[in-house]
């Protein structure tokens, strides 16, 4: 993938924002030479699928027809150290425990309860506990984060490609745009979503069904039964373009990305299992893009809340309350899951149906803000507003 430098902004300005079939990047600078990436899984990652706490005694007869395969089977869990292990598609992830450059955070949550996509996103990305009730804010965290940081000589390569900025990278920074020809067409999970939709319907139903029948889509895939092929490796192609941007001397220092197709209300096993392999190769490809900078990244991925513990009744779950994080790079301190564990016994889920929640997704991205990028704890609340409750994380870093 070759990106063309052809616009420059504002010091502090947007870097760049790609767009392509379900995921998206945006750059900006900032001071020094660390890097920081954030990884916005829109949809609701399941967590339990992610990470399965296979050593938690109520857990697989709580998950049902969701229950993993044991690790050292085929098809079975990576193990991380005898409790939890992750989900087989992420075995790029998984060297990155054991180099301990990955650190699982688990049973995890955003301040906001909501189980709205669109209200859990927007406090997550406004870094707000709730922003439509709380203070209005005009501007995203990390935006706040890069207009906090020092001055920066690395303005004169900042650029946007793309239509679309995340809302935590919106701010006053001022952004130029720049749409590749690949990202005008939608990603192949849509065209799945849209056949699904319309399925009952004698008339639609049957024209759509038939239509991406001529466009290669399988009976499987259009049952529901199977996860489309996703668009030319979108997520690992962008992730690793963002590596390079990053790498550069005198480029960008901070990141967001975005991959979609985490809402897996049905046919979850065959339709996490694809979106997780993207994810799985784009963060090896931000690895590989970064090169010897990687040294000086942090990576968080993060998602908007987690999912039902149980299954629904078409093999999938529904939105919940705690998940999974991540942080990854070579100035994290990896190879061990963090988690106060709630345990899976009903009486002690949310409503009977979530993993409780024991972390504050806040207080995760204030440790790294202040033990990475060097902000000054009395930052913090200006760039995440009443979050007093969230205490800085320690030992997420290296040394």
């Amino acid at each position: 993938m070759t990106l063309n430098v052809s616009r420059r902004s504002a010091l502090l300005g947007l870097g760049s924002a790609i767009s392509l079939g379900g995921a998206s990047l945006a750059v900006a600078a900032a001071p020094g030479e660390k890097r920081l990436v954030v990884v916005l899984l829109r949809g609701a990652l399941d967590g339990l699928a992610a990470v399965a706490p296979y050593g938690d005694a109520d857990f697989i007869g709580q998950r049902g027809v969701l229950a993993p395969v044991m690790p050292g089977q085929p098809g079975g869990l990576l193990d991380l150290g005898g409790f939890y292990g992750l989900h087989p598609a992420l075995a790029g992830m998984h060297g990155l425990y054991q180099a301990n450059e990955l650190l699982v955070l688990h049973a995890i949550a955003g301040a906001t309860r909501s189980r709205s996509h669109f209200e859990a996103q927007d406090n997550l990305e406004f870094g707000t506990p709730d922003h439509a009730n709380g203070p209005r804010m005009t501007s995203g965290w990390l935006n706040r984060v890069a207009t906090g940081l020092a001055p920066t000589s690395h303005a004169e390569l900042a650029f946007a490609v793309g239509s679309v900025v995340p809302l935590m990278l919106r701010g006053p920074a001022p952004t130029g745009t720049w749409l590749p020809a690949t990202a005008t067409h939608p990603g192949t999970d849509l065209y799945a979503r849209i056949a699904a939709l319309h399925r009952p319907d004698a008339i639609t139903g049957r024209a759509i069904r038939d239509g991406l029948r001529d466009r290669g889509f399988s009976e499987a895939v259009l049952a529901g039964a199977e996860a489309p092929r996703t668009t030319a490796n979108s997520f690992p192609a962008l992730a690793e373009a963002a590596g390079r941007l990053l790498a550069d001397p005198k480029g960008p220092r901070i990141a967001a990305l975005e991959l979609g197709g985490w809402d897996t209300h049905a046919a979850q096993a065959p339709r996490l299992a694809g979106v997780l392999g993207q994810l799985d190769r784009g963060l090896i490809g931000l690895k590989t893009g970064l090169g010897v900078a990687w040294a000086q990244t942090v990576v968080l991925v993060m998602t908007e809340f987690g999912r039902t513990v149980r299954a629904n009744g078409t093999n999938g779950t529904d939105h919940g309350t705690a998940g999974v994080a991540f942080a990854l790079g070579g100035a994290v301190a990896g190879g061990k899951v963090r988690a106060t564990w709630p345990g899976h016994a009903t009486p002690k889920l949310v409503e009977a149906r979530d993993l409780a929640p024991t972390a504050d997704l806040r207080a995760l991205a204030k440790g790294v803000l202040v033990g990475h990028l060097g902000l000054a704890g009395g930052q913090l609340g200006t760039i995440f507003p009443g979050s007093g409750d969230a205490a800085p994380m320690a030992g997420l870093l290296r040394g």
